[in-house]
C-alpha cells in the first residue's frame, strides 16, 4: 500500500515566540481575519507576525517616504517598527500602520498631516487590506549578515571576516597581495 505523506514547511512557525501580549491579541486577531477572508493580505501579516524580530527590520522614514511616493493615497504597512531620519527634510503627509514608531518618526509623521495606525485601527478600517501596501525594512544590513556567504578568502568572495584588525599584519598575506605567492 502506498502512504502519501503531506509535508508542510517544518520551520515555519505557527505562533510567535515573543511574550509580548500585544503581539498574541494581534495574532488572535489577523488569524480571525485570515482564516475568515479570502484576502492573502491578512495572511501576510500574520505570518510576519510570527517572525522572530531580527527578521522583522525597522524600516527609515527616508525609505518608507520613497517607497509609498508612487503609490498615492495609500495607508503602509509595517510589520515592525518606523524609525526617524534626520537626513529627511520634508516629511509628506502619509499615513502609516507599524508595530511600532519611534519618539521622532512619530511627532514628524502627525506635525506634517499625517497619521499613524495601529493594527487593529487597520483591522477596522481595511479588514481586507484595501488600498495599502505592505512594506519591509531591509533584513540584509545586519552586521552579521556581512560575514555570510563563501570563505573570505575565496577568488570572488566579498564576505567579510572575522579578523581582530585592520592592520598590517592581518589577513594581508597569501592571496591578498602578487608577492605572497597568488592574488585573488
Amino acid at each position: 500500500m502506498l502512504l502519501l505523506v503531506l509535508v508542510l514547511d517544518v520551520d515555519a512557525r505557527t505562533e510567535p515566540v515573543t511574550e509580548d501580549p500585544y503581539i498574541h491579541l494581534l495574532v488572535k486577531l489577523y488569524r480571525f481575519l485570515a482564516r475568515r477572508t479570502e484576502a492573502p493580505f491578512n495572511k501576510v501579516i500574520l505570518k510576519r507576525l510570527f517572525m522572530a524580530r531580527n527578521k522583522r527590520q525597522p524600516l527609515s522614514l527616508s525609505k518608507l517616504v520613497r517607497q509609498v511616493k508612487p503609490h498615492g493615497d495609500k495607508t503602509a504597512v509595517v510589520v515592525g517598527t518606523v524609525t526617524d531620519d534626520i537626513r529627511l527634510l520634508k516629511v509628506p503627509k502619509l499615513k502609516v500602520c507599524a508595530l511600532r514608531f519611534t519618539e521622532g518618526a512619530r511627532a514628524r509623521i502627525l506635525k506634517n498631516g499625517g497619521q499613524v495606525l495601529t493594527f487593529d485601527q487597520l483591522a477596522l478600517r481595511a479588514p481586507k487590506g484595501e488600498n495599502t501596501i505592505l512594506l519591509q525594512g531591509p533584513r540584509k544590513s545586519r552586521e552579521a549578515e556581512k560575514h555570510f556567504g563563501p570563505a573570505p578568502g575565496v577568488p570572488g568572495s566579498t564576505t567579510k571576516p572575522y579578523v581582530r584588525s585592520k592592520g598590517r599584519k592581518f589577513e594581508r598575506a597569501r592571496g591578498r597581495r602578487a608577492s605572497r605567492g597568488y592574488k585573488n
